[in-house]
């Protein structure tokens, strides 16, 4: 019978945590007993999600840390294992959707998603590695943008392509040492990245006619699935990208 609790004492480390879908990865791995060091910039966000975690028997640390900075990384490692003594699980849940015509995406609207979407997770699984052991896990929050194209989001796509690759990559890697690398791709979800697009009928109409499934994706639709990568039940799945788009891309 598996586990009620198969993350139990693991130490998992999510970024993004201040709200929407690392907000509700961080609940999904608390309730599966794993111990969180909360990653965001919004330090009273954070103190809100670390109250929910603590008031349903979790143990968080929330870590107010801008993962763009050249400190940030290595301040997040530090603290987390200062608080717990390890690292098991690191989910890259944050991230930044700038959507602009091509001809109107400047070097900053480039450089800004690029920056938060890739480099930071690229550096701190870069850091976090010396402390990832034998049945660690890393785990990227992709996008279905990372699978097909999109207009008006080609910085956006490519970043997300970026991290699609990326992830094979250190599997190939990290996969010899016992340490999985996979990713979740979300199709369109209601966080706070895309609620100034789905309150526009016009816009919402657009995505559910285009979604099989006929709804917008929540937030609770991708933490189980993220949460089940994290556990032992995943042991053999390496480098693997998992669509939860509501059969956004199959069709």
């Amino acid at each position: 019978m598996a586990s009620a609790h198969p993350l139990r004492d693991r130490i998992a480390v999510v970024t993004g945590a201040s709200s929407g879908i690392g907000a509700q990865i961080a609940r999904e791995l608390g309730s599966a007993g794993a111990r969180i060091a909360l990653v965001g910039r919004d330090s009273q966000r954070l103190a809100a999600v670390a109250g929910e975690l603590t008031a349903m028997g979790a143990e968080a640390e929330p870590i107010v840390a801008d993962l763009v900075a050249a400190s940030g990384p290595q301040e997040v490692v530090d603290r987390t294992l200062a608080r717990f003594g390890g690292i098991d699980v690191l989910v890259h849940a944050a991230g930044v959707f700038l959507p602009t015509p091509f001809a109107d995406t400047t070097d900053e609207l480039l450089d800004a998603q690029w920056a938060t979407n890739v480099r930071a997770p690229f550096r701190l699984t870069r850091t976090a590695a010396g402390h990832l052991k034998d049945g660690s896990s890393v785990i990227f929050v992709s996008s279905i943008c990372g699978h097909v194209g999109f207009p008006n989001s080609s910085a956006y796509c490519a970043t997300k392509g970026a991290v699609e690759l990326l992830v094979k990559s250190l599997t190939a890697e990290f996969a010899p040492q016992g340490i999985r690398v996979n990713a979740v791709a979300p199709g369109n979800v209601r966080t706070s990245i895309n609620a100034h697009l789905l309150a526009d009928s016009g816009y919402e109409r657009q995505m559910l006619d285009s979604t099989p499934a006929g709804r917008v994706g929540e937030v609770g639709d991708i933490a189980p699935a993220v949460a089940f990568l994290a556990s032992p039940a995943a042991s053999y799945i390496h480098g693997v990208s998992l669509l939860i788009d509501g059969g956004w891309v199959a069709s």
